[in-house]
């Protein structure tokens, strides 16, 4: 009697868990379809605003975009070129500031002073429009300089001083490459703007100077290694003489053990000591090549610039936008205006 007894007070509790499960099933969707009945819901009041306000927006676009059509049609045609650069020895900052510089004049409209600084006639630096300079930002510049700087500080520095503070202090000047954009309404111009901006800084007296100590130091890193690597070389083929020496004597009858383990370290101490000197010889050679200049160029400005086009810049769809927007808070200041009214009475 009691074991039914207990059997149905089982069915009784599992009964009570699927009611429990299935409306909680049966909540959850209840939910998902509210969601989805709420943005229909206000997608239909949205296209009854639309609807009874159809006519204002279409006047008002026709409008905006015919003033610019009128506008776009006396719009100056505009050409830009891009110099994408790396700099070497923290000359980052000083080549925004000459940039900057640049384009402080462009906008005094000192023709004069910009056909000075870069050596072209007054009127090819009348038709330059803007100098711009912007990182090409990469997560990896990051990474690779929260690496090195925990190589360089204390632990108890790198504790109190994790990636997200290291992140959020790292600026445009702390990124590798860099893009130089000048725009000008002449195409032709860009290539003889070139020299100007790379030279401000290449010549700098005090980056200069950096650049030719970082040379000879490599040179001379450079020589020391290829001698090292050269008496490494030599000792090993003493040490192989040596081996075979020991050899022949073993063939004479001498007991000499060749695979011993104090001749097998010899030989992989030499092998690493070899390794590391092609490594760094390696590494040499690459920072000769990107440190022999205070600036390296990646990508020239073109000879020919490219007409800067697209719908964000063209002036037919930016007033038909703006006529369409400033419709739209017209309309709603107005809807508002009437409800603040209502509400009152």
């Amino acid at each position: 009697m009691s074991t039914k007894k207990q059997n149905n007070d089982e069915e009784v509790d599992l009964g009570s868990l699927f009611t429990v499960i299935g409306k909680g099933f049966k909540n959850f969707f209840n939910f998902i379809g509210n969601i989805f009945k709420g943005i229909f819901h206000r997608l239909i009041l949205i296209l009854l605003f639309l609807k009874l306000h159809i006519l204002k927006f279409s006047v008002a676009v026709l409008i905006g975009g015919i003033v610019g059509f009128f506008l776009e049609s006396n719009k100056e045609t505009k050409f830009s070129s891009n110099l994408i650069v790396k700099p070497n020895f923290e000359s980052t900052q000083l080549l925004y500031e000459n940039i900057n510089y640049y384009n402080d004049l462009v906008k005094q409209q000192n023709t004069k002073h910009l056909a000075s600084i870069f050596k072209i006639d007054t009127s090819k630096a009348a038709a330059l429009r803007k100098f711009e300079i912007t990182p090409l930002m990469n997560s990896n510049d990051i990474i690779n300089a929260y690496d090195n700087f925990i190589l360089e500080v204390d632990t108890l520095t790198v504790k109190s001083y994790d990636f997200d503070n290291f992140e959020s202090s790292f600026t445009d000047f702390d990124y590798l490459v860099h893009n130089i954009e000048v725009q000008a309404t002449v195409s032709n111009i860009f290539s003889e703007l070139e020299i100007t901006i790379i030279n401000s800084i290449e010549k700098n007296t005090f980056f200069n100077k950096i650049k030719n100590l970082t040379k000879e130091n490599l040179n001379t890193k450079d020589s020391i290694l290829k001698a090292n690597f050269i008496e490494v070389d030599s000792l090993r083929n003493v040490y192989m003489r040596a081996i075979l020496e020991g050899a022949k004597n073993n063939s004479n009858g001498t007991n000499i053990d060749l695979g011993s383990k104090s001749n097998i370290t010899k030989e992989n101490d030499l092998f690493e000591i070899d390794r590391k000197i092609i490594y760094d010889l390696s590494q040499t050679y690459k920072d000769i090549a990107t440190k022999s200049d205070v600036i390296n160029i990646i990508s020239n400005f073109k000879p020919e610039g490219s007409e800067i086009k697209g719908i964000t810049k063209n002036l037919i769809f930016i007033m038909a936008a703006l006529a369409f927007l400033l419709t739209l808070f017209f309309i709603l200041l107005l809807d508002l205006n009437k409800y603040l009214e209502n509400y009152k009475k």
